[in-house]
């Protein structure tokens, strides 16, 4: 299917980044044993992961997301990120990393924006912009941020990710948005279209789903996921793998 592919679209999930070293937050065992801090507290991902911190206790929001803001800027995307963008390989994602943009791919879609770009807390405007010049203080014990927190450049008042958490009613779309009208008008001209589904799992199906319908005219899916890997009515080609380990082979046998 690739050696033959007239087009590559990759939709990937949290698995993608764990051979860079990132963890998938799988699960409340697998999120605390990346924050030991937060396993102590009893808190969750879905817990930190809601916008009212940022209006009720913008320490220890601020504290969640700048210490990943910091982890994702020092991460080193894996030699799969070439594999693909070998193939030209266009990308949806569930992430909010930006570790396809750091390995070098100019279009990507993010359905859930990024962590490096901010927004207002409010918001006072539409506007979206980097958070290149963000540095937070972020104490390891704790977990909370130390002040000053990054301000909105309209209004002064707090700014936060550009991400859309849980139960979210002031994420502004607007980039994302026009990333994926980008990426439907490239899918509408693409033939002979593959479909890469890496890493994507079943709790938040968002990118198993976007990967079944590209892919539902012609069956050419292949889902890696070294735990979820089936593909349903037998539409595709599962790989019981991580990403690096298969996409590496699948360079190797595409030569």
């Amino acid at each position: 299917m690739i050696s033959g592919a007239g087009a590559v679209l990759v939709c990937a999930g949290a698995g993608m980044g764990v051979d860079s070293g990132l963890p998938d937050f799988r699960g409340d065992h697998g999120f605390w044993q990346a924050y030991p801090p937060y396993a102590r507290l009893g808190l969750r991902f879905a817990e930190l992961a809601d916008p009212v911190h940022f209006v009720e206790d913008p320490s220890l929001a601020w504290g969640f997301y700048g210490h990943r803001l910091d982890l994702y800027r020092r991460t080193r995307p894996h030699a799969g990120f070439d594999v693909l963008r070998s193939w030209g390989a266009r990308v949806f994602t569930s992430n909010v990393d930006g570790q396809f943009q750091r390995a070098g791919f100019a279009d990507v879609a993010e359905v859930h924006g990024s962590i490096h770009h901010l927004q207002c807390v409010e918001p006072c405007t539409d506007d979206v912009w980097p958070a290149d010049d963000v540095a937070v203080d972020v104490d390891p014990e704790t977990m909370r941020a130390a002040s000053p927190l990054p301000a909105c450049r309209h209004c002064g008042g707090l700014a936060r990710p550009n991400i859309l958490m849980f139960g979210d009613w002031s994420w502004v779309p607007g980039p994302s948005q026009r990333a994926l009208h980008e990426l439907t008008a490239w899918r509408r001209g693409a033939r002979d279209l593959v479909v890469l589904e890496l890493g994507a799992g079943l709790a938040v199906p968002t990118v198993r789903r976007q990967a079944e319908l590209a892919s539902a005219a012609s069956g050419a899916l292949i889902r890696i996921n070294p735990r979820e890997p089936d593909v349903r009515h037998g539409r595709g080609v599962s790989l019981r793998m991580g990403a690096l380990a298969a996409l590496t082979g699948l360079a190797r046998r595409t030569g």
